[in-house]
């Protein structure tokens, strides 16, 4: 049979990705120059504009350094980009990557010497009091468990967790038993118009929030390089946490029931070629929120023409959308008086990318180890956000199922 254009974009497709597994493993100056040459056309680390208050400037809030460790440094090489190396408040003692050569290259732009071969090795280290976790998406939440029973404050790359619920519950009551922060880096979080939202809702700006939209659109997801192939036929809603921060991050409420539609374009492996088993490349989830509104939240890999880290929220008393706030009168009054641009970052830290938000987690995590208090996207909010994916992936294998979403909640 002559090959149809499905045939053509599923064969480049699969191509693709193994050029990008493959790629993991360069280890020659010109196969990490390329790697870091090619990260710059991923989508989400060239949006580095970003609205700063100048009238708001940063506050030391102490003269303590927090011993740091980084551990992860793949294609995306996430564990530098929040700008921690950077931060007056924090020195980095320990690296770490299980490749000697991105191990290599992590310590030099770290500026750090100090080098572990593995996470299981660099927790043993008494004299780190924290680590950031920017190692492959389906090992985060056992990794931060290991770094928490050491004793030691964890920083996460999203999701929080991956399909095992009891990974999940697991990491939920090893966070509570330790007294430890621990927080997971949201970008959508700290992006302009969820910032604004956040303070808008709190300020009762929004009254209750009757619909909420949020969108994670990324064309073609499984081509970027990933440890062991992990986002190589990716279920869409297994990384829900872009999409899905534009209600918890706004609120700080949950999803308590979903039905879930899932699509299937061309441009990904067939079940059978993936290791998730997945058909879809789209899941459109509709979701009841704690407070009793509906969300829709969309994951898609397969949309051409369009990036979107983005959402909505509709409220009694207004909404926000377009990066605006329209509301009664009332509402439109308090608003105005609000001041909804971001504050100012500590001296040598940059926003950063995805939406200048790097720069916001990382000095969010270090203020909350320095005061003891909790972060932005605690572990309440980060498995909000997380599990909802799970079920949502199940419900769309049923047809879209309504389903319950477990809960999480801070204990007084």
């Amino acid at each position: 049979m002559p090959e149809t254009r499905r045939d053509f974009l599923r064969r480049d497709f699969l191509k693709a990705s193994a050029a990008a597994i493959g790629g993991l493993t360069l280890s020659t100056a010109a196969g990490t120059q390329a790697a870091a040459q090619e990260l710059k056309t991923v989508k989400g680390f060239d949006e580095t504009q970003t609205d700063i208050d100048p009238d708001q400037p940063w506050k030391p809030v102490s003269d303590r350094k927090i011993k740091m460790g980084l551990v992860g440094y793949g294609y995306c090489k996430f564990s530098t980009s929040f700008g921690l190396q950077n931060h007056p408040n924090v020195e980095v003692v320990a690296v770490s990557d299980l490749f000697p050569d991105r191990c290599a290259e992590l310590s030099k732009v770290a500026k750090c010497e100090k080098t572990y071969p593995s996470l299981e090795e660099m927790v043993k280290d008494k004299n780190i009091e924290a680590i950031f976790v920017a190692t492959d998406a389906p090992s985060h939440a056992r990794h931060c468990i290991e770094i928490l029973r050491h004793g030691k404050h964890a920083a996460t790359a999203v999701p929080a967790t991956w399909d095992n619920l009891d990974v999940a519950e697991e990491l939920f009551e090893t966070v509570n038993k330790s007294g430890l922060i621990y927080t997971m880096f949201e970008t959508s979080a700290y992006r302009d118009n969820c910032f604004a939202m956040r303070k808008i809702y709190r300020a009762g700006g929004f009254g209750e929030i009757v619909y909420s939209e949020g969108e994670y659109v990324h064309h073609s997801v499984g081509t970027i390089g990933s440890y062991n192939g992990w986002r190589v036929g990716l279920p869409p809603q297994y990384y829900p946490t872009h999409s899905n921060a534009y209600y918890c991050a706004v609120t700080d409420g949950s999803f308590t029931e979903v039905s879930c539609m899932g699509y299937r374009s061309g441009l990904s492996p067939r079940p059978e070629e993936n290791k998730y088993g997945n058909k879809f490349t789209s899941e459109i989830a509709l979701m009841r929120t704690s407070n009793g509104g509906s969300s829709r939240m969309a994951v898609a890999w397969d949309i051409q023409g369009y990036y979107a880290e983005d959402g909505r929220n509709f409220g009694e008393n207004g909404s926000y959308l377009n990066n605006a706030f329209n509301g009664s009168k009332e509402a439109n009054a308090l608003v105005s008086k609000l001041k909804l641009k971001k504050p100012q970052l500590p001296p040598g830290v940059a926003a950063g990318g995805h939406g200048g938000s790097h720069g916001y987690l990382g000095n969010d995590f270090v203020e909350a180890i320095l005061l003891n208090r909790r972060p932005l996207v605690d572990i309440v909010m980060a498995l909000n956000m997380s599990v909802p994916g799970v079920i949502s992936h199940r419900s769309a294998l049923k047809d879209g199922e309504l389903m319950k979403i477990p809960q999480f909640k801070r204990k007084t």
